[in-house]
Order: C-alpha cells, then sequence, then structure tokens
C-alpha cells in the first residue's frame, strides 16, 4: 500500500528509531482519567473546563485535556489520534518538544475556548490539533517537494475557526510554536528529532 506524500515526508524528518515514550505515556494518562470518567460520570463535570474558573477553579483549563466529554465515542477517537498523531509528532519534535507543543496548545485551545467559543467542554483533540499544526509546520520547512500540500491545515483551521469550532485556533498555534522550535524556520527540518 502506497504511503500518502505528505506522511512519507514525515517520515523523512523524524527519527523512525524513536520510541514514542512521551506519547505513550501521556496516551496512559489520558486513557485512564478517560475510563474513570466512564466509571464514575460526575468526574467529567469535577475536571472540565466551565465557568467555575472564573471563581478560581483555573487549574480546570489543565485537567480538561485529560477527561472526554465525549463519553465513550470520543474517547476512542481521541485516544486513537493521540496514538497517530502523537508518534509522528515525537519522531519529529523529539521528546522535549513534543511536550511543550502538546500541553501548550491544550492550555492555549482551553483559555482560548472558555474565554471565546465554548466555554463548557474537555477533551485532549485541541491537544492534537496543536500537534497536527506543529506538524504542517515541520512539512512547510522541509525541502519535500510536496511540501506545500501542508497549507491545507491553516486553510482548514482558519475555516474551523469561522465556523465556530475549537480546534482551528490550537492548529494555528500549533503551527507557530513549531515554527519557533525549528529555529523560526531558518535552518528547515532536517535538523529535527534529535
Amino acid at each position: 500500500m502506497k504511503t500518502h506524500p505528505v506522511l512519507a515526508t514525515l517520515d523523512t524528518l523524524g527519527d523512525p528509531k524513536r520510541r514514542p515514550v512521551v506519547t505513550g505515556v501521556v496516551f496512559a494518562v489520558t486513557a485512564a482519567t478517560s475510563i474513570a470518567q466512564l466509571v464514575d460520570h460526575p468526574l467529567l463535570g469535577r475536571f472540565q473546563r466551565d465557568p467555575a474558573i472564573a471563581h478560581g477553579e483555573w487549574w480546570r483549563l489543565v485537567t480538561a485535556s485529560f477527561f472526554q466529554d465525549g463519553w465513550l465515542l470520543g474517547t476512542i477517537f481521541n485516544l486513537f489520534i493521540l496514538a497517530v498523531v502523537g508518534l509522528r509528532a515525537e519522531r519529529v519534535f523529539g521528546h522535549w518538544r513534543w511536550p511543550v507543543l502538546y500541553f501548550a496548545a491544550a492550555l492555549f485551545g482551553n483559555v482560548m475556548s472558555y474565554l471565546w467559543l465554548q466555554p463548557v467542554g474537555a477533551g485532549n483533540s485541541m491537544a492534537v490539533a496543536g500537534l497536527v499544526g506543529a506538524l504542517a509546520t515541520a512539512v512547510l520547512c522541509s525541502q519535500a517537494p510536496n511540501r506545500f500540500a501542508a497549507l491545507a491545515v491553516p486553510a482548514l483551521a482558519v475555516v474551523d475557526t469561522a465556523l465556530g469550532d475549537n480546534h482551528g485556533l490550537p492548529a494555528l498555534f500549533g503551527m507557530a510554536l513549531g515554527w519557533l522550535l525549528l529555529g523560526r524556520g531558518r535552518r528547515g527540518a532536517a535538523h529535527l528529532g534529535r
């Protein structure tokens, strides 16, 4: 089976021997908290992003990324996407850049959602959207002949935001942060994964 050209480009940027340790840890913690919420339904209400943030419960901006408001189907989907995107992002950005991208995008997404788009909710999908944005930047900064296909990510992120969804802004944030972590694009993506 032929690999998609953008995925093939990502394979050339990262270190295929690198084990996705950070992705695995975040996956395990997110799976554990999501399973716990399926067993104990009130957990979601105690940890999701909601108006209680205005009354001092600021930690919800972090904990919301470890619980899933989509319940079982949302949990399965978000964990699958985390595994697929997280693996590639960790191979490209390495063990220390990955958590910076993931948790910064999660925090940014939760803050923007709370202030502007959807004040109540939970899920790790905004963090993964940030990883997708960072991967798009890595592809764009590469010398791959098909690199401009990655321009679909910011285009879709803008449309997503215009439609009032909360995944576009973290994707754009991930692109910007990915660019900074690449050395502002000056050296391209050749040094990634080291």
